[in-house]
């Protein structure tokens, strides 16, 4: 099922929690609402979903007016952080319930509640603790059974409200990756809010960044990282290095001080010689974890209005290694870095706003 927002806008008190937010989304589209707190995106899914009426706008599902429908009657499958699964039931009836409670006319025989459950179960790998209750099960069993809870009703529309915020990193990045296979076999519309930046970039079909109640940019999760449409969104996407004038490829010149140039940690090359493409640093420290090495260097010059005098570079940590033994890198020094690629904004910008 296709979903269309438009115009749509809410407040609390004198928040702006949606602020003239347009957004289609296609049919069996994967899409992920990326920012930071506060920024609306579940507000945007709890509107979605019927648990919020906005003060104006329209919700269309299909091309059919929804703003106003009541949540029983949407058919949407609502999947929350703390999974919500009821402690006095076993797995199987968990994930039956939704069919249970459902008016006697529609209601499935009990011959085919167990079918439908089973098989989800079997699509979730848990069939094996269909016989167990929630408090037997890690976090992560247990949000793989909320999300079977959710699919047993067959809904049209799927929402997860940051489904994976309560478990560890480990866990965190199994999940994803399993969320990704699985909408690739069921294909409902899903749209799932984070404020993860790689749980946004490896599981969405499509990434939609949103600021302060406005989406700042819509794209493929290539194109968002690679094309940032905003300061903000590049700086939300990942580490980023910032400097005030231009660097790089383009001598700076009197006339480019509202010009900012970002650089990405690991888009910058360690050099022993100087060219015009190069400037000065002085190294400081290196931190080494798991495969990748982040090495911190101090700007030797620097515009007065750069708030960072400290440049991070990262890369492979057996590629730290080779250039650590030949340029003999040690604290205190001086080496020249290169860009391999910059970004230009011509507009001055907060660094600190909104994030």
């Amino acid at each position: 099922m296709s979903i269309a927002i438009r115009q749509l806008n809410k407040r609390f008190g004198r928040t702006t929690a949606c602020d003239d937010l347009t957004l289609d989304i296609p049919s069996g589209e994967l899409v992920a609402l990326l920012g930071p707190s506060g920024c609306g995106k579940t507000t945007l899914l709890r509107i979605i979903a019927g648990l919020e009426v906005p003060d104006s706008g329209s919700v269309l599902f299909h091309g059919e007016d929804a703003t106003r429908t009541h949540v029983r009657e949407r058919n949407v499958g609502f999947v929350f952080q703390h999974y919500a699964l009821f402690g006095h039931m076993t797995i199987f009836e968990n994930v039956a319930f939704g069919l249970r409670v459902r008016p006697k006319a529609t209601r499935p025989t009990d011959a085919e509640i167990k079918r439908k459950v089973m098989e989800l179960l079997g699509l979730v790998q848990l069939d094996w603790l269909a016989d167990r209750y929630p408090h037997q099960l890690s976090g992560g069993q247990r949000q793989r059974i909320a999300l079977a809870r959710a699919l047993a009703v067959e809904p049209k529309v799927l929402l997860l409200d940051e489904p994976f915020g309560a478990l560890d990193a480990k866990v965190r990045k199994e999940l994803r990756r399993w969320l990704r296979r699985l909408h690739d076999e069921v294909h409902v519309t899903s749209v799932f809010v984070t404020h993860d930046q790689d749980e946004a970039m490896e599981v969405a079909d499509r990434v939609v960044v949103m600021n302060q109640g406005r989406i700042e940019q819509q794209g493929s999760p290539d194109e968002v990282y690679d094309a940032p449409a905003s300061p903000f969104v590049l700086q939300f996407l990942g580490d980023v290095n910032l400097f005030h004038g231009r660097i790089g490829h383009t001598p700076a010149t009197a006339g480019d001080a509202s010009n900012v140039s970002y650089v990405r940690p690991h888009e910058l090359e360690i050099v022993a010689d100087a060219d015009s493409d190069t400037w000065p640093v002085t190294l400081s420290q290196t931190l080494t974890v798991g495969p990748n090495t982040r090495i911190e260097f101090r700007r030797e010059s620097a515009a007065p209005a750069d708030a960072q005098p400290y440049v991070d570079v990262e890369m492979p940590r057996d590629q730290y290694l080779r250039l650590r033994e030949r340029l003999k890198l040690e604290p205190g020094q001086r080496v020249h870095l290169r860009p391999r690629r910059v970004t230009r904004f011509e507009a001055p910008f907060d660094q600190g706003a909104g994030i």
